[in-house]
């Protein structure tokens, strides 16, 4: 199975790339830590509009996520601990700063011989 490009939606990804410890103002460390992502990256895939029984066989009994996405890139480096922009943009402050958090999460990975799916969960962004 192959998508055809008019069926794929742009989308952003950011990885996880692991841990940072917090510093007060003076410099000293906080013993807090906060997750670090990488910038978003744009992507085209794509993606189903809502969860339904022909694709719950796909993920086998997995049923905690609301979307799927279909990628022919078999090299993404997208996994469980991605997070994704769907229905959102990235947008930036003045000072190159992230200003919303992601919409979607990565919940499975399901590899194909063709097709990498993604089972991805809404998330709440508000704080």
């Amino acid at each position: 199975m192959r998508l055809l490009k008019k069926n794929t939606k742009p989308f952003y990804y950011a990885l996880y790339e692991g841990l940072e410890m917090l510093q007060s103002d003076a410099g000293y460390y906080t013993g807090e830590k906060r997750i670090k992502y990488s910038d978003p990256v744009q992507i085209r895939g794509n993606i189903s509009a809502v969860t339904g029984e022909s694709v719950v066989a796909e993920f086998g009994t997995y049923d905690d996520y609301s979307k799927v996405i279909l990628l022919t890139d078999m090299t993404c480096p997208i996994d469980e601990n991605s997070i994704l922009w769907i229905d959102t943009v990235p947008t930036y402050d003045g000072e190159g700063n992230l200003t919303n958090t992601a919409d979607y999460v990565v919940r499975h990975v399901a590899k194909t011989l063709n097709v990498v799916a993604y089972a991805i969960a809404k998330v709440d962004t508000s704080l």
